[in-house]
């Protein structure tokens, strides 16, 4: 690509995340956060202004990119969005610095989108992401707990429909305990100011858990063949690993592989263990329904 085509992609970058910036600020009822990206926003803009000087074309915003994380944040939560934004705005600090020697006023251009970066990272606060612990455990324990007991019963049981509804009951109970237990958890550890509300952390732990639960049984309901609810079964539960914890590490600027293969390997570990353990008491208890 050569220094004029990068130009206008920049232009055109610019002026579109002028627009999103705008959008997203209009998304939040923080005051704060609202007046940082409302700034942004006017960074952004300046930026346009200039690369169009330079140019000497007048671009227009990508509609559907605006569209896009303007969607995201609305949906997902406006840290989401923003860091998926700050994505970008790497690409943008590394094409402001290759020009940067031709053109001199690219280098605060540079400057001001490291500084953007840095503001995101502070500046949000979300409910959804106080209580991602409280969303951690519910989504760790229906995981681990139900992949084992559910990969214990295949063939303990080998009958989807007893499967199933053996784990419908043991993940309905057990939601309730982890609700309960997320609200003492918390209730004992709030003790500061700002510091999570016990019962919305319950409701936090306990609907992730249940969510989480009537993926897992869903298979077990569909298929009539037990070992293929059962590799459904894990595989929605890997896919469940993969959205959450992209989420998650995307918002808050995490390490996505080493926590995705971190859960992934302790679930598929407990399901194979109780796998092999629901065959071993089926051999050897001699049980047969």
């Amino acid at each position: 690509m050569n220094r004029q085509a990068i130009l206008l992609n920049m232009q055109k970058n610019e002026i579109t995340e002028y627009n999103v910036y705008l959008k997203l600020a209009c998304l939040t009822k923080d005051e704060h956060n609202r007046k940082i990206l409302q700034r942004i926003a006017k960074d952004e803009y300046d930026h346009f202004k200039l690369l169009e000087k330079i140019t000497g074309k007048v671009i227009k915003p990508n509609r559907l990119k605006i569209f896009w994380y303007t969607a995201i944040a609305h949906v997902l939560g406006l840290s989401f969005g923003l860091k998926l934004m700050e994505r970008g705005e790497d690409l943008a600090n590394q094409a402001y610095k290759s020009l940067a020697g031709e053109f001199d006023l690219l280098e605060q251009l540079a400057l001001d989108e490291h500084r953007h970066e840095k503001e995101l990272l502070e500046i949000l606060q979300e409910e959804r992401l106080e209580y991602a612990g409280a969303m951690v455990l519910g989504l760790n324990d229906a995981l681990v707990e139900l992949t084992g007991a559910l990969a214990g019963l295949t063939f303990a049981l080998q009958n989807s429909e007893l499967v199933a509804l053996t784990g419908l009951l043991t993940g309905f109970a057990a939601s309730l305990s982890m609700a309960a237990s997320g609200y003492l958890s918390s209730k004992e550890n709030a003790t500061d100011e700002g510091s999570e509300e016990p019962l919305k952390s319950a409701l936090y732990t306990g609907i992730a858990y249940i969510i989480t639960v009537a993926l897992l049984i869903a298979p077990y309901f569909i298929f009539a063949n037990i070992f293929v609810s059962f590799s459904v079964m894990l595989t929605t539960g890997i896919l469940i690993i993969f959205a959450y914890t992209f989420y998650i590490t995307t918002a808050k600027s995490l390490n996505f592989r080493r926590r995705f293969l971190e859960m992934v390997i302790i679930s598929v570990s407990v399901a194979l263990l109780s796998f092999l353990a629901g065959l071993l008491i089926k051999q050897f208890i001699g049980v047969e329904i």
